[in-house]
């Protein structure tokens, strides 16, 4: 296949590992034509209901601008201004997502609000052929890129999906391990998406959130408040998630703060 042809035949195409995650997809949420919902390379199982916009920061993840430019400057930019200067920067949020899913060879990772699958990406390749790496995001633009930058032949357990991470449409204990990095302060009901987390988690499953986190001076605080107001971000007091992630059963939390961002990673009994 020439290279021409080669982008638009993977855009074109399901994935390898559709047919492996078919099952642990809800028969509420399966769509009765595969081949139609997954003609641009995801699977889409909501078409035209979109989720309503919590505000500027998720209008722009669902344009057409922010994913071109997400993972190169997007990203890291707004990653380093919120994380401070000495905070982790993109390979070192790679590192510790790894280390809080504590994935093995085998394992099923759901990478929620995955974006560019980026993340999704690094997952697969540590979870290998015998496991599976699905990413799902509500953006059709994200979705898009993650399949332009996804060579499936290299990557045949990865599975992107349209969906809405705060409603995840798969079967209760479908996955070994959930990652949310970054999205977490842009959903709807943040609190809702950590339940559907935690339903769709095996025994002992492990989560790791990256998201945002109030700072303890009262002048921060006011600073932190009015970004989050223009943003439509909601800014996560210090205990809010680690709180949260203990009332669902999380055990072994932690939590690493860094600037206006924080790492919480847990596992569930």
């Amino acid at each position: 296949m020439t290279q021409t042809g080669s982008a638009s035949a993977r855009a074109s195409r399901p994935t390898g590992a559709f047919d492996r995650i078919l099952p642990l997809i809800d028969e509420d949420h399966r769509p009765p034509d595969l081949v139609a919902a997954s003609t641009n390379g995801y699977l889409d199982l909501i078409a035209d209901a979109d989720p309503e916009s919590t505000g500027l920061g998720q209008r722009l993840m669902l344009s057409g601008i922010v994913p071109r430019v997400y993972e190169r400057w997007w990203r890291p930019t707004l990653g380093r201004v919120a994380k401070g200067i000495l905070g982790p920067g993109m390979r070192d949020e790679h590192r510790i997502a790894r280390l809080l899913l504590g994935l093995v060879p085998g394992d099923g990772v759901l990478d929620v609000a995955c974006g560019p699958g980026n993340f999704t990406r690094s997952y697969a390749r540590t979870v290998g052929d015998e496991g599976v790496a699905v990413g799902i995001d509500v953006s059709r633009t994200m979705l898009e890129r993650a399949v332009r930058d996804t060579p499936f032949d290299e990557y045949a357990n990865v599975a992107f999906l349209r969906g809405d991470a705060t409603r995840l449409p798969f079967r209760d204990q479908s996955f070994d391990a959930v990652s949310c990095f970054a999205a977490l302060h842009l959903f709807e009901d943040p609190l809702l998406g950590l339940d559907h987390m935690t339903r769709v988690l095996t025994p002992g499953g492990r989560i790791a959130i990256l998201t945002s986190c109030r700072t303890r001076s009262s002048l921060m605080r006011t600073v932190d408040s009015r970004i989050g107001n223009a943003s439509g971000m909601r800014m996560f007091d210090q205990d809010e998630i680690t709180v949260a992630l203990e009332d669902r059963g999380f055990r072994d939390v932690s939590q690493r703060i860094a600037g206006f961002v924080q790492f919480v990673g847990g596992r569930l009994a």
